[in-house]
Order: structure tokens, then sequence, then C-alpha cells
């Protein structure tokens, strides 16, 4: 069905090292996802910190890809974004044309997240910041909001990216936001995504 659909719809996952976002694409995509998954060196211990990673064996070189059929005119493309800091000049190319994203957060990193909301703001992409949860402590969603200085509008949630029904919460919540962000604007780049078929 997805090769035959009208309309393409674009969204990117992104945020820190080691957030989960390879486990999100992986866990809601209804195809095997393209990964650019390589194993970690001990070369690259002195390259990327994984010292709040250190169960990683592997990591995304360039992106991830997977696909939801929305319906027969409609499939969603997720890209997942490689997050370590000599990958970010990738950034704001897959950014091009994209309907939405989704900033995966651990609140056990927060500072990890800047660089993703920054760029996001920057291009005017409409995002949602989810946290996943690694099994730490528990954050008030006031708090969260402060350290990431989120605008009221930008929804906050928390998630388990190793979860299908979780992972389509969270695009659920992100299809919402992005129909809201564009309610009003005539000339809206991409047609509504009909978030009612994500709950199936």
């Amino acid at each position: 069905m997805g090769a035959t659909a009208d309309n393409g719809l674009k969204i990117v996952v992104v945020g820190g090292f080691g957030v989960g976002k390879t486990t999100l694409v992986r866990s809601v995509s209804e195809i095997r996802p393209l990964n650019t998954e390589e194993t970690m060196t001990r070369t690259g211990e002195h390259i990327d910190d994984i010292s709040e990673v250190r169960g990683k064996s592997a990591t995304t070189v360039a992106f991830d890809f997977g696909r939801i059929t929305l319906d027969a005119r409609n499939v969603l493309y997720l890209f997942g974004a490689p997050g370590q800091e000599r990958f970010w000049f990738l950034w704001d190319r897959l950014f091009s044309g994209t309907l939405g994203a989704v900033v995966l957060v651990d609140t056990r990193r927060i500072d990890d997240s800047w660089y993703a909301i920054d760029r996001l703001e920057h291009h005017g992409t409409p995002f949602v910041v989810a946290c996943n949860d690694f099994g730490g402590p528990a954050y008030a969603p006031g708090r969260i909001r402060d350290a990431l200085d989120l605008d009221p509008q930008v929804p906050l949630l928390d998630c388990d990216a190793r979860s299908r029904a979780s992972g389509k919460q969270v695009l659920i919540t992100l299809v919402e936001h992005v129909r809201d962000t564009y309610a009003g604007h005539p000339h809206t780049p991409h047609s509504p995504v009909p978030e009612q078929e994500l709950t199936r």
C-alpha cells in the first residue's frame, strides 16, 4: 500500500546519544527498519561520552528509517537521527521537508537535548518532547520544562521506546500538535495526517 501512497509524511526522531531513537523507530515501524548501526569500539570511547550508556554496544552513524502506512493515500516515514555530536552536521539536511519531530530525552542527561531543541526551533519545526523510561527517578513535568526551557505549547510526555503502544502514543501526540500548530494557516506545507489511523 505504501508504494502507491500520494503523500509521504516525514517525521524525525532526534535526541542525545543513546536515548533510544533507534529503539523507538524499530518498535513502531511496520517494516523491518533500515538502520546504520555500527559496533562501538574502544577507539570511539575517546570520541563519544559513554559514561551513561555503558551497556550500549552499537551506535547509529547515519540515520534509522521506518514506515507506518496510515491509509491508501498517506504514509508516515520515520527518520532517527544520530545522536553523537560529530554527526550533528547531518541534522539540518535531515530536517528538510519534515512534518514534525520527536525529541527523545533521557532525564539523567537532560543537557544532551539542548541542541536538538535549538535546531528545531531554528527551523520552525513543530515538535514534542518524550522522556524515555530508563528506570531512573521520576521528575515533575514542571521541573523538566524548566530544565529544557520549553515553550508551554510544546507537549511533554513520558514514554517507553521499547513499547509499540507507547511509541504510537508519542506519534499521535505529535500529529495532534502539528495539526494544532498549522490550524488557521491555509498554506500548510503538508496535508493533515489522519491520526486516527495510528490507533489501529
